[in-house]
């Protein structure tokens, strides 16, 4: 088993990491980082631009939280994977035997969530295993 953590770098992912992190310790269990990175429009070479874009920030954002928990003792394992958030967590998960997802949120309310497509929101209504939903400190 293991679990999953979506992480961006965002106000929300860096107090989901230090959860997600104890989460990991206290079942003594792998971390799955995964970063979604599916850029948006289909084709042409601004696409294929974006997405390399996109890419090296989860390299850079997830480079982060592998130190945290390298710190902590906890062993991690790092996805990057061309699709949006909620679906590349949950393929994580499926992959990797997970536990729980693990996801920060920015405080939305509900209703902007439901509308704009959160992903907390999807996971919620989606993940056939436990979703914990941080808040920004």
């Amino acid at each position: 088993m293991s679990v999953i953590l979506g992480y961006d770098e965002s106000p929300g992912a860096e107090r989901a990491l230090r959860v997600a992190i104890e989460v990991a310790a206290a079942f003594g269990e792998p971390l799955i980082l995964v970063y979604g990175a599916a850029a948006p429009g289909p084709t042409g070479e601004e696409y294929r631009s974006h997405q390399e874009a996109i890419r090296q920030a989860g390299r850079t954002a997830l480079a982060h939280a592998v130190r945290e928990a390298d710190e902590a003792g906890v062993p991690t394992a790092v996805e990057i994977v061309d699709e949006k958030p909620a679906q590349a967590l949950l393929g994580a998960a499926r992959r990797h035997g997970g536990r729980v997802i693990v996801v920060g949120s920015w405080g939305e309310s509900p209703m902007r969530g439901a509308l704009l497509g959160s992903t907390p929101h999807k996971l919620l209504h989606l993940s056939p295993l436990p979703v914990l939903c941080v808040p920004t400190d």
